[in-house]
């Protein structure tokens, strides 16, 4: 990654809290589908927590491409991020667990790490586009 685009990308980091409501989209078959989740940010990696039985999860068994899109808001002005890549479930127990210990909300859905309606979801991002607030034009990059 070039200069450039190592600073596109830091400034798009910096949006990233440690959770955050996006909207994310996988392939039923030939139709997209779209929700919102919880991306969680956490150890420099994207994750999401979500039921073991969800359509989602079947869908990523199937077609594990997504996309997700993160609004964003700064004074009037709106933009978002788009990132495009993979979503992975996890079946590694100390990676679930790790997670389960700090996402913020995991105690109030599950009962623990083992809790077999819990999956986890590592999103690998491939490519990310970038409407700054305010802005009219995105830009896109590669990871």
């Amino acid at each position: 990654m070039n200069g450039k685009n190592e600073n596109l990308k830091n400034e798009v980091w910096n949006h990233f809290k440690d959770v955050q409501s996006i909207f994310l989209a996988t392939c039923d078959g030939k139709k997209a589908r779209v929700r919102p989740v919880t991306l969680i940010y956490f150890n420099d990696k994207f994750w999401i927590a979500t039921g073991a039985n969800d359509a989602k999860i079947k869908q990523l068994k199937d077609n594990n491409n997504i996309e997700f899109c993160l609004m964003l808001e700064e004074n009037e002005s709106r933009g978002y991020i788009r990132g495009a890549g993979a979503a992975n479930i996890v079946q590694d127990n100390g990676t679930k667990k790790l997670l389960a210990d700090n996402i913020p909300f995991f105690k109030d859905v599950w009962k623990d790490s083992e809790d077999p309606d819990f999956a986890l979801l590592e999103i690998a991002i491939q490519e990310i586009e970038y409407m700054k607030p305010g802005k009219f034009e995105a830009e896109r990059f590669s990871l």
